[in-house]
């Protein structure tokens, strides 16, 4: 019989844990308070629980969560760590610094079964879903890790700017893995993020990314309240299911009238657009006509993002130069366009870079069945 570990529960489920244990179900908010807020896992130290619960725990329950093997730092401040699973496998998350925040960049899956054309991650296989405890345990070691550092603790090199954030303030689901093909353990993390016992992020600094699983994103908006990125790499079908195959079964008609119905009722809240600048393959100016053509009536913004080269790739990054024509050309349709900066390529965290490391690679869904949804 497996042993519980409290990292795969959010509050309702470890609520109906205890009630199982025969426990008081209140006790879920002290557990959480305990382990995501003070980075507690030694159950002797919970001292506002009776020991024989704490006992009881001890016993019966415990608290793991994944490993460093490996801290990397660049010159920008943005560390990347990989991080070892019970099952040798190792994923990994990357914490960017900046002026107004400091966003933890989580990963949901050991590699990716999407296979899209221009990302690392994709290239190299797909392993397995991760479970909650592997996701949330992400920003546990990323939380606790940067408040080590800010306590004494030191890397090689003094790496934070005074200006930048040295805490976890935002969250993005952007690393390995389609985050909506894990969906009830990504759910259980998001909630974990949100709720005030544990981490206590704001629902508009969690965000979400996906390649545009369209039943899955209308299932996701009635059980979350995140923020939501798609990965949209192209204005048209025909390039999208080239960069994106999994726009062959979820075409971009699809994909807009799902964003457009979204954040019914919101009106301030927009989705993110992620577009991939690649040099002569989606960034012309006739590309940005297509794009505010298909974003016509989609209450977005757009992050355009300077491609970051990975071994072995067909693809080179867009000049400066026609970056800046093609958001020139979509801010003046009146759409909120950003440039991303990139960060963390010195040491392969940067968008699209990151890799991991797999015990078995051959668990890879076929893109047939994917496009026949089987």
């Amino acid at each position: 019989m497996t042993i519980p570990n409290l990292l795969n529960f959010d509050s309702v489920s470890l609520r109906e844990l205890l009630v199982v244990m025969g426990e008081k179900p209140f006790h879920a908010t002290q557990l959480i308070s305990w382990i995501h807020r003070h980075g507690v896992t030694d159950f002797d130290v919970m001292t506002n629980l009776s020991k024989s619960l704490r006992q009881r725990l001890k016993a019966e329950t415990v608290i793991e969560t994944p490993n460093i093997i490996l801290e990397q730092a660049s010159k920008d401040g943005t560390i990347k760590w990989l991080l070892r699973l019970n099952d040798g496998n190792a994923i990994e998350t990357v914490f960017i610094p900046e002026d107004d925040r400091g966003t933890l960049c989580v990963s949901s899956q050991v590699g990716c079964s999407l296979n899209c054309s221009f990302c690392s991650t994709g290239k190299q296989g797909f392993n397995r879903n991760l479970t909650v405890a592997e996701i949330i345990g992400q920003v546990w070691v990323a939380v606790h890790r940067l408040a080590a550092l800010e306590d004494g603790g030191h890397l090689p090199q003094q790496i934070f700017k005074d200006e930048q954030y040295q805490r976890v303030t935002n969250v993005v689901l952007m690393g390995m893995g389609e985050p909506l093909l894990n969906f009830d353990n990504v759910v259980k993390a998001l909630a974990l993020m949100l709720d005030d016992y544990g981490y206590g992020l704001s629902k508009r600094r969690v965000t979400l990314s996906t390649s545009g699983l369209v039943p899955e994103m209308e299932r996701l908006a009635t059980v979350s309240d995140v923020a939501l990125a798609v990965s949209l790499h192209a204005p048209n079908n025909a390039l999208r299911d080239e960069l994106v195959p999994i726009n062959k079964k979820y075409p971009l008609e699809m994909l807009m009238d799902m964003c457009k119905r979204y954040f019914q009722g919101q009106p301030r809240r927009k989705v993110m657009m992620e577009y991939v600048m690649l040099k002569e393959i989606n960034d012309t100016p006739k590309h940005a006509k297509e794009l505010i053509r298909c974003l016509q009536n989609v209450p977005a913004k757009v992050n355009l993002i300077p491609f970051n080269p990975f071994p072995n790739t067909e693809y080179e990054r867009s000049t400066p130069e026609s970056i800046q024509q093609f958001s020139d050309v979509v801010k003046k349709a009146g759409i909120v366009v950003t440039i991303r900066k990139t960060r963390g390529d010195g040491i392969d965290g940067a968008c699209g870079q990151l890799r991991g490391r797999f015990q078995d690679r051959t668990s890879r869904r076929r893109l047939s069945d994917i496009k026949e949804g089987t």
